[in-house]
C-alpha cells in the first residue's frame, strides 16, 4: 500500500507524486544500503535498548552523523525512541528488520565476490 501524498511530502528524502509500491522497496533498501546504519541497527540487535549517547560513543563518528542516520532510521521505521529523563533511547522497531538483515548476510555468503565486482551499486561503469 502506497502512503497518502501528505506524508510524502513532509519526507526528508522525496519520491515523485505518486510513487509505485516498488519505488518504496527501493527506498527501504536504501535506508539498509549504508555501513554507519547496518553498524547501528547491530548494535541495536545485540545491546537491545541504547542511548543516542552510547550509540555515538560505540560507533565512533560525530554526534552530528550518527544522529542523521538514526533519523533515517527512525523514519523508515527501523528503529523506535522512548525518552528516559534526559535520554533518547533506541531500539529496534520491529525484529523482522533483525531478520532481514541476517537474511541478506546469509544471502551475502554465497554471493560476496559477485557483489564486491559489482559496478552498477558503486555508481561506476
Amino acid at each position: 500500500m502506497v502512503p497518502e501524498i501528505s506524508v510524502l511530502a513532509s519526507a526528508p528524502f522525496r519520491l515523485s507524486e505518486t510513487p509505485t509500491e516498488l519505488d518504496l522497496l527501493a527506498k527501504y533498501f536504501r535506508g539498509l544500503g549504508d555501513p554507519t546504519r547496518l553498524r547501528i541497527l547491530e548494535l541495536l540487535a545485540a545491546e537491545g535498548e541504547i542511548s543516542a549517547g552510547e550509540i555515538v560513543t560505540r560507533v565512533g563518528l560525530p554526534q552530528a552523523t550518527v544522529s542523521t542516520h538514526l533519523g533515517c532510521l527512525r523514519w523508515c521505521g527501523f528503529v523506535a525512541t522512548r525518552r528516559a529523563q534526559r535520554s533518547v533511547l533506541y531500539r529496534i522497531a520491529d525484529e523482522r528488520v533483525t531478520a532481514l538483515v541476517a537474511l541478506a548476510r546469509e544471502v551475502l555468503q554465497a554471493n560476496a565476490e559477485h557483489v564486491a565486482a559489482c559496478c552498477t551499486i558503486d555508481g561506476g561503469s
